[in-house]
């Protein structure tokens, strides 16, 4: 009896260190998969290029915000530059003509009537004029971002530089751009909440609490902001707790070329 003593307590010593390692392994799997199950946001800032001191502060935003700058500003480049010195994405926000003929004449738009040749000019002048970007979102285009002809334009100048991704602004329900993207093989997603079409900070909060809600019914959403300063000041606050509300902030491209 006693020479088999030490043998079965070797064998309980080794189940034991089983159970012990089994569990580890477990709670390490569910850590990864409650990493991976956490929903998302993605969030862009818009209509940078005018102000220094209001582009630097949304450039400054905590996280991976991305920073979508207008290419015929005058601070276009030194707003890229910093944005990218930051760690941040850089976005081409690209003027596309709107269906209000009021913003037609504003500089480097691109519009309907424009040949394909002039098309694909005006497009490399304004990637050129933002350093460093990644990807593409639409400015207005409420107008453009509805012809299939000039959308499929747009995305053979996408593809034709690897690397660039697309996001639909989603100016108007009748957009075809998401669908032009992604016939052309070019990453794309489409923006599902404006944070400041009401920039009171009531309004702010409102679109923030949807945005959340809809990350949490479907797993990922992008909003898109403005560089205001009810907003800035609003996000300032509001992203450090995102995480312990059970929601990530990650960088735009984790979500367009994650599939969601």
């Amino acid at each position: 009896m006693s020479g088999r003593l030490p043998r079965m307590l070797l064998l309980l010593i080794t189940s034991l260190a089983c159970t012990v390692e089994t569990t580890a392994a477990a709670s390490d799997n569910v850590t990864i998969a409650s990493a991976i199950t956490r929903p998302r946001i993605a969030l862009i800032i818009d209509d940078l290029g005018y102000g220094l001191a209001a582009g630097r502060r949304a450039i400054e935003l905590p996280g991976p915000v991305a920073c979508a700058v207008l290419p015929a500003t005058p601070r276009a480049r030194d707003l890229a530059e910093f944005a990218a010195r930051q760690g941040k994405e850089v976005l081409l926000h690209l003027p596309l003509q709107a269906q209000n003929a009021d913003h037609s004449a504003d500089p480097g738009v691109m519009h309907l009537d424009m040949s394909r040749e002039r098309f694909a000019a005006a497009f490399a002048e304004s990637i050129a004029a933002v350093p460093h970007a990644s990807g593409v979102n639409n400015h207005r285009g409420s107008l453009l971002t509805r012809h299939p002809g000039h959308m499929r334009w747009l995305m053979e100048e996408l593809h034709a530089r690897e690397g660039l991704f697309f996001v639909d602004s989603f100016t108007t329900h009748q957009s075809i751009a998401l669908q032009a993207a992604i016939e052309a093989g070019v990453p794309a997603a489409r923006r599902d909440v404006f944070l400041d079409s009401d920039r009171s900070a009531a309004g702010v909060a409102a679109a923030f609490e949807r945005l959340k809600k809809l990350a949490r019914r479907r797993g990922s959403a992008i909003g898109i902001g403005h560089p205001y300063p009810e907003t800035l000041e609003f996000l300032e606050q509001a992203l450090p707790e995102l995480y312990n509300e059970g929601i990530e902030l990650v960088r735009l491209s984790d979500i367009i070329y994650d599939g969601d």
